[in-house]
């Protein structure tokens, strides 16, 4: 199972010191990031969808096989909530298809305060092309039926499996060939990290899940104060073994 694992983003001033060597101009700090982790959930794109141009840059600053998940934008999940999804999804699509192979999963990350509609949200995903893999990650308990599971088993689009606090916020529903898990917030010293108990724990739930089918599983940090995320997601890459992880050093 090829997992690839990093983090919801990558430009965070507190980062320096971390990831980042401290003089390194911010222009390359895409670069070094590259160089440690092989995949990255660009959640930016989610305040504001970025030119095709800037998807060209990314792509042609990442090295081969490195993987760019993106958040949808909010205008499509939090100020029309799914309606109406075909000319947000359209112009996403447009200029995200910019990254050529470095594209990644899209994620639909849904307010908290949306109630169910299983069939809004067939609905947008029936926009997304065939080849483009979505993740959705519910907030209201609403969602948690059959249903709703049945919807995304239809699109082939992954339920996005969550963490706070080292608790599941989501059912661990397969359904889709490939998994979507975030980690948002550690219930370890210091806040925000994980502790290697809640880790391991997800690495056997998504071995449990997807490695004997041998697909593939995206796993972001999002607890990126104080660095907390980068120092999770190497912890991470190392407990689930290096069998299972994708690492751009080691071309596996």
């Amino acid at each position: 199972m090829p997992v690839y694992v990093g983090t919801s983003g990558w430009q965070y001033a507190d980062w320096r010191g971390v990831l980042y060597p401290k003089g390194l101009p911010q222009r390359l700090w895409l670069e070094r990031y590259a160089e440690v982790f092989p995949t990255c959930e660009n959640n930016g794109a989610f305040y504001r969808l970025p030119r095709r141009e800037t998807f060209e840059s990314w792509r042609d600053r990442t090295p081969d096989g490195f993987v760019m998940a993106l958040k949808a934008s909010r205008y499509l999940t939090h100020i029309r909530r799914l309606k109406d999804p075909a000319e947000p999804v359209a112009r996403l699509m447009g200029v995200a298809q910019a990254l050529g192979p470095r594209l990644g999963p899209v994620l639909l990350q849904l307010p908290p305060t949306l109630r169910a509609d299983p069939g809004l949200l067939s609905d947008c995903l029936a926009r997304f092309p065939r080849d483009v893999r979505v993740a959705v990650e519910p907030r209201h308990a609403s969602w948690w039926t059959d249903e709703t599971r049945a919807v995304l088993e239809r699109h082939g689009a992954a339920l996005c499996w969550a963490d706070r606090l080292g608790r599941p916020q989501t059912p661990l529903w397969r359904t889709a060939d490939w998994g979507y898990l975030r980690f948002h917030e550690g219930a370890a010293r210091p806040w925000p990290h994980y502790g290697d108990q809640a880790l391991r724990t997800w690495a056997r739930r998504l071995d449990d899940t997807w490695d004997a089918d041998g697909n593939d599983a995206y796993v972001y940090f999002n607890n990126d104060p104080g660095g907390a995320a980068v120092r999770d997601a190497l912890r991470f890459t190392a407990l689930a073994g290096a069998r299972r992880t994708r690492s751009p050093a080691s071309g596996s």
